[in-house]
């Protein structure tokens, strides 16, 4: 099938539908794209505009600045006890969403699965579809807070089943998986002989003492992993469209020469800011006031959702949440435009993100304290007149 093809199998994302309708709108309170509403810390831009003086402005290797994948490899040692050589097993992305589109291609034959647990974030299911794959969901459920549970994954692996890709933290649950869980993904992918992609774009943004575990860095596990992550979450740069993966060399080199001809090259005076962003102190103190403020809003956005009768699990990371809304008798699409029409307030159907998000919406409490209040108490009135809850 040509790609062609396979660009007439993927739908436009649901979220930036609903962005796009919302940003027509007078004072709508979007709690939909999921974005820092914090400013890249002021250090970061300095070392950006430093390396613009240094004349940082030619095309870099396709496989990314020498400096800066010795930096990911340092950090990557440190906060994740996973070791990858800077040189053959790191790779620069220009955002980590390259990720899955590059590295499903790495491996991914016609037609061959790929289990995805939904809820899921909105690009894992294209990108499989444009490597030529068939993404299978494998849902996950409020009572197990929606933690990935292996047995949930025997029901739906195959003879073609290739990949597994997990996230956590979840983008749009919010969930955390506890290292108990990764072990038991991991028996299961060395006994399918299966490839993890395990996005942990959310790893420092964690909440109640739940600490992150990364699946690489279990016992041969590095050697079927892709581990995805980048600068966007962590550092507030969004805008700056940097990421990275670690791989084995042979899922590399073929990233590398898909990268040759795509982008080329994450931009160059970027990547020194981030491996100097890597090595600052004040760019880890920066990421803890962050997740400290998310925090806070993340207790006031539960308390408030249920409050108004919409249950909802307490959300262990990343900055989302996941009501409920099913015992209104709406569909999530329905809920959805009924806030942005009737309360001015931008959430995302639960739909969007897969079968499984069907009867829940995504809210980004990615900003302001009083914002939200204001949201919260908007939502909570439409609900109360429409005698919904």
């Amino acid at each position: 099938m040509a790609m062609s093809d396979r660009l007439d199998l993927v739908n436009p994302s649901e979220i930036r539908k609903l962005f796009d309708i919302a940003a027509g709108m007078k004072d709508v309170i979007s709690l939909g794209i999921g974005e820092p509403d914090f400013d890249t810390p002021q250090h970061i831009k300095e070392y950006a505009k430093e390396a613009l003086d240094m004349g940082l402005t030619h095309y870099g290797p396709n496989i990314g600045l020498p400096e800066l994948r010795e930096a990911i490899a340092e950090k990557l040692k440190k906060q994740n006890n996973i070791e990858a050589d800077p040189n053959k097993e790191i790779m620069v992305l220009v955002g980590a969403n390259q990720a899955f589109l590059m590295g499903l291609s790495a491996f991914l034959k016609d037609g061959e699965e790929v289990l995805i647990p939904t809820p899921a974030f909105v690009s894992y299911a294209p990108a499989v579809i444009l490597a030529g794959g068939k993404p299978v969901e494998v849902p996950t459920y409020e009572e197990n807070e929606f933690r990935l549970n292996v047995d949930e994954l025997k029901k739906y692996v195959t003879e073609k089943t290739k990949a597994l890709i997990i996230n956590s933290p979840c983008n749009p649950t919010g969930s955390v998986l506890k290292k108990k869980d990764l072990e038991e993904i991991a028996d299961f992918a060395v006994e399918h002989d299966l490839i993890v992609i395990s996005d942990e774009v959310y790893e420092h943004f964690i909440y109640d003492d739940v600490k992150h575990y990364s699946i690489a860095s279990l016992d041969g596990m590095f050697e079927r992993t892709i581990t995805v992550n980048g600068f966007s979450k962590t550092f507030a740069m969004t805008g700056w469209r940097l990421g990275f993966v670690a791989a084995p060399s042979w899922i590399i080199e073929k990233m590398v020469k898909f990268q040759m001809y795509n982008a080329t090259c994450p931009v160059t005076f970027i990547q020194y800011a981030a491996a100097k962003a890597l090595r600052d102190e004040r760019s880890w103190k920066a990421v803890e006031e962050m997740r400290k403020e998310y925090d806070r809003r993340r207790k006031l956005v539960w308390k408030r959702l249920n409050e108004m009768g919409l249950p909802t699990v307490k959300p262990k990371g990343a900055f989302y949440i996941f009501p409920r809304i099913k015992d209104t008798g709406l569909t999530s699409k329905e809920f959805s435009e009924l806030m942005l029409m009737e309360a001015k307030v931008a959430v995302v159907p639960g739909s969007a993100f897969g079968k499984a998000g069907e009867g829940y919406v995504r809210i980004s409490y990615a900003t302001a304290y009083e914002k939200l209040e204001e949201a919260m108490d908007r939502m909570e009135k439409v609900l109360r007149e429409k005698k919904l809850t």
